[in-house]
């Protein structure tokens, strides 16, 4: 039997081409039967599709992924949903978060279509899936080596935007590649820019990669 996906994420163009890959790459194996871009959008469709698994970024308007793991309840005579989270962000506090939240598994937008098809079977069947350096974090937050509070208190002063921001500058994109990635402009990267560095006093992008690799957001 094929396996029902529901798909969320906050950037149509994103959300569509995934899709489009899940019904090329998994043909027969994937069923795709609803579509979310915020929290609202996504519960409503979980309700509604009824899906084995939701494929959930971790940052959408109205509260995150996790929001919507906590909103979506076990349909009447079924097995509730497995959520795999895909993200941009590979951050300790978001993998370590998101997993605490209720998901499953964790990968990043770099992973391809078979790898994701692949990662939505494992996820149904009940296993757990992730990248090796984000099952590293998971590991290290259950054994007491990262304080995820102090990380959450600092990113606090950020929108999510901002952190996303935040993270890429930090790994030395380009503010043109930054744009791209994140599919907004230029000159709202640098906006964001000025507001990261205005929030965490920091005067300059070497002291903002400082600040994220002290606290292994990178």
């Amino acid at each position: 039997m094929s396996v029902r996906v529901v798909v969320v994420d906050d950037h149509a163009m994103f959300r569509r081409g995934v899709i489009a890959e899940l019904e090329a790459t998994g043909s027969g194996v994937i069923e795709v039967v609803g579509e979310g871009e915020d929290v609202d959008t996504a519960v409503a469709a979980v309700a509604t599709g009824r899906p084995d698994v939701v494929l959930l970024d971790v940052h959408l308007p109205g509260g995150g992924g996790v929001e919507v793991i906590r909103r979506s309840s076990t349909p009447a005579g079924g097995e509730p949903p497995r959520f795999l989270a895909l993200s941009v962000s590979d951050a300790a506090e978001d993998v370590i978060g998101t997993i605490r939240g209720g998901a499953r598994g964790y990968v990043t937008k770099t992973i391809t279509g078979p790898e994701l098809v692949s990662a939505i079977q494992r996820v149904a069947d009940g296993d757990a899936v992730f990248s090796p350096r984000l099952a590293g974090f998971v590991l290290d937050a259950f054994a007491g080596s990262i304080d995820v509070a102090d990380i959450d208190e600092d990113l606090d002063r950020l929108s999510e935007r901002e952190r996303e921001v935040m993270r890429l500058i930090a790994r030395g994109y380009s503010y043109k590649e930054v744009a791209k990635e994140l599919f907004i402009s230029i000159k709202t990267v640098e906006t964001h820019m000025s507001s990261v560095l205005r929030k965490l006093q920091l005067s300059s992008r070497h002291e903002l990669t400082k600040w994220a690799s002290d606290r292994r957001l990178l």
